[in-house]
């Protein structure tokens, strides 16, 4: 390298700076040395020291500063030391280093100060930002719009929202960063309607212009509130500012109709993104995630596979929620396979939702081996192998891990969704005890109040103890108004156990909370219909058809060669429906042979017990089944999908089928697995 002037050295080392690379700003310093006698000409050090510390290089940092002769260290040396400390997280040393600097009688300027209180506010030390704000005010630093509002931004988020407050209220002028952290901390507060009402205050003072930064936070304002007026509104303004082609307040528009549920609308902007981004991608695959369109995020996912948008891990483990959601093991396996090939399995979230993933499609042994193969685990990734163990009825696997989650030897803490599993688990395995020892820690030992989940889970455990009363009793005590899964709770009870008395009195209650339900008007009237309450049972159906209320259609569908089968009660309609028939009739036979009767209680109708028998034969997970037989082949587990509750004839004739054929049988209900085996089922009969 021929020789350069030390100003042609210092812009070579500021290249290197905003090209990220170490080695080019190396290569400089080391020609440097070279051809420069020490010490190096201030501007010079400092050029290093900024790069050393911007690069995340502290210790080379440190030792150029301990080189540099103190006359020449100045506050550009120590706000770069300072700054860069902070850009790479090192928020300790950035103040550590501020010590320093006071020590050598050098006051800092105001570049020093915004770093200064970045660092303080995620150490949330409140009062290292005090003696922070006090000098800056003796400087008459503070009146600066940029150190103003840094020491806001820290009064925030360090909780102290009045001395926040007064500090907005006292800054002689309000740029748009600042009215951006307002509006942002009161989002991440909690807040919407508080910066609904700054967002409000900036159009009317008209002190600045809102930007795109503005936009995307108050979207996240009216998001976290379900404000859909309000967003609309906001939409509006958007277009009428000119930022109706800004690509993140676009993705911000997505997520926002999103989460209020308006689909169409999300599609509809996103299809006006001229070049979607990353982001843009996986909002929009969020959003149908979140909305439980799993086939149209399967689909987008395949279209972003096909525009070569490299697979984040966002966007994979959004995916996986949706495999989840369908229960399509397959599908998650080929997502998995994916994840491994981009590297991406070992990150938190992607290992999260291939737990959670395995977990609800019923392959608890994958579930097992994606959780204990993760480099880290958060709460999350415990809650979901917590909920599999618990959803698929491996009760003493889920008390064992909340046993040891709990012990201290593992750095999590229980939280509101933990005990929703573990109480679950506890209501699957019939462990009132247990249970309630459980609920009753919540409070005392954790300090989480419990929720209509909990509650819903204790009223569970003592119904499917056959302790009905007691759970009636348990839902006069509560101190919030019971929800519909409480009481619902309490219904399937009475079903199980033949208490119409207390069963009449949760569907009244049912009817009231959710009068469009039709499950449970079609649950009163089988409990009347077994109990042989012909005349309720057909009163319940006729308000049924008084006020419009029709029972949702039950499907079941099983994956084979790649394809999605579906089958309704009595489907005639598949193309190898000889072969389904014959196999019925066969399995039949055979059943009968062991000595299986049906069960025609839940018959819809008060009729021949021949008709009512041919009436649960043609259930759809029946028919399901028998094309599993004939499509599947042996030693491969049939898994089922059925979007209502199985019936007590279906689940008993798959017990006996499993046993017939040997074959493993996986069902997955809109309540829970059901996983069949030599003649027994994993949740011990009590569904």
């Amino acid at each position: 390298m021929p020789l350069l002037s030390p100003n042609a050295l210092g812009w070579l080392v500021e290249s290197a700076l905003s090209t990220q690379s170490l080695l080019l700003g190396r290569t400089v310093h080391a020609h440097i040395i070279r051809t420069i006698e020490p010490p190096f000409p201030p501007f010079l050090s400092n050029h290093l020291i900024n790069l050393y510390s911007k690069l995340d290089a502290p210790n080379s940092a440190q030792l150029l500063l301990s080189l540099t002769p103190p006359r020449f260290r100045s506050v550009v040396t120590w706000t770069a030391l300072i700054a860069g400390s902070v850009q790479n997280g090192h928020f300790t040393s950035a103040l550590l280093h501020f010590s320093d600097m006071r020590r050598q009688c050098i006051q800092p300027n105001d570049f020093t100060f915004p770093c200064l209180f970045k660092a303080s506010a995620f150490l949330h030390s409140s009062v290292m930002g005090q003696q922070l704000h006090a000098l800056a005010l003796k400087g008459s630093f503070i009146k600066d719009v940029f150190v103003g509002c840094s020491a806001f931004d820290m009064y925030y988020k360090t909780g102290l929202r009045e001395y926040a407050q007064n500090m907005f209220d006292e800054m002689p002028h309000r740029n748009i960063a600042t009215w951006n952290a307002c509006i942002s901390n009161s989002v991440l507060d909690g807040r919407p309607y508080d910066a609904s009402l700054k967002f409000v205050e900036l159009l009317r003072f008209g002190e600045e212009t809102p930007n795109s930064i503005t936009f995307c936070v108050f979207l996240n304002a009216c998001s976290d509130g379900l404000y859909l007026k309000l967003g609309l509104q906001l939409h509006g303004c958007v277009i009428r500012l000119g930022f109706g082609s800004d690509v993140s307040v676009l993705n911000g528009l997505v997520d926002f109709y999103g989460k209020c549920h308006e689909v169409k609308y999300s599609e509809l902007i996103f299809d006006e993104i001229n070049v979607p981004n990353g982001v843009s991608w996986c909002t929009m695959l969020a959003v149908y995630e979140q909305n439980d369109k799993w086939e149209k995020a399967f689909m987008l996912f395949l279209k972003a596979r096909k525009e070569n948008v490299s697979p984040s891990e966002f966007m994979v483990s959004s995916v996986l929620s949706a495999c989840a959601g369908m229960a399509v093991l397959e599908l998650g396996r080929s997502i998995h396979g994916l994840a491994v090939k981009a590297c991406i399995e070992s990150n938190v979230f992607v290992g999260s939702a291939l737990v959670d993933m395995y977990g609800k499609c019923g392959s608890i042994e994958n579930c097992e081996s994606a959780f204990y193969e993760m480099p880290e685990r958060n709460l999350v990734t415990w809650n979901a192998i917590m909920g599999g163990y618990a959803h698929q009825g491996c009760v003493g696997m889920a008390l064992n891990l909340f046993e040891a989650m709990t012990s201290g030897s593992h750095d999590v803490v229980p939280n509101y969704v933990t005990f929703v599993c573990v109480l679950t688990a506890c209501s699957r395995a019939g462990a009132v005890k247990i249970g309630m020892d459980i609920f009753e820690s919540m409070r005392k030992k954790y300090g989480i109040e419990p929720g209509p989940e909990h509650y819903a889970c204790v009223v569970d455990i003592l119904g499917r103890a056959g302790l009905v009363e007691r759970a009636h009793d348990f839902i006069k005590k509560m101190p919030v108004p019971p929800t519909v899964s409480v009481w619902g709770a309490l219904l399937g009870a009475c079903r199980v156990h033949g208490k119409p008395e207390v069963g009449k009195v949760a569907a009244g209650n049912l009817f009231r909370l959710d009068p469009l339900d039709s499950g449970n008007h079609v649950i009163l009237s089988n409990m009347f219909a077994a109990a042989g309450r012909w005349d309720e049972a057909n009163l319940v159906r006729k308000e049924m058809k008084d006020f419009g209320i029709t029972k949702g259609a039950g499907f079941s569908w099983i994956s084979a060669k790649n394809s999605i089968h579906i089958f309704q009660a009595k489907d005639t309609t598949h193309e190898r429906f000889p072969e389904i028939q014959a196999m019925l009739t066969k399995l039949r036979r055979y059943m009968k042979a062991e000595g299986y009767t049906a069960d025609t209680n839940s018959a819809l109708y008060d009729l021949e017990e021949e008709e009512k028998e041919s009436e649960v034969w043609y259930h759809s997970e029946k028919i399901a089944l028998a094309f599993g037989l004939i499509a599947i082949p042996p030693g491969v587990p049939i898994r089922i999908t059925k979007n209502l509750r199985v019936c007590v004839d279906c689940h008993s004739a798959i017990k006996f089928i499993s046993g017939i054929t040997g074959r493993e049988i996986i069902v997955r209900d809109n309540n829970r697995f059901h996983s069949f085996k030599d003649y027994q089922c994993s949740c011990r009969d009590y569904w």
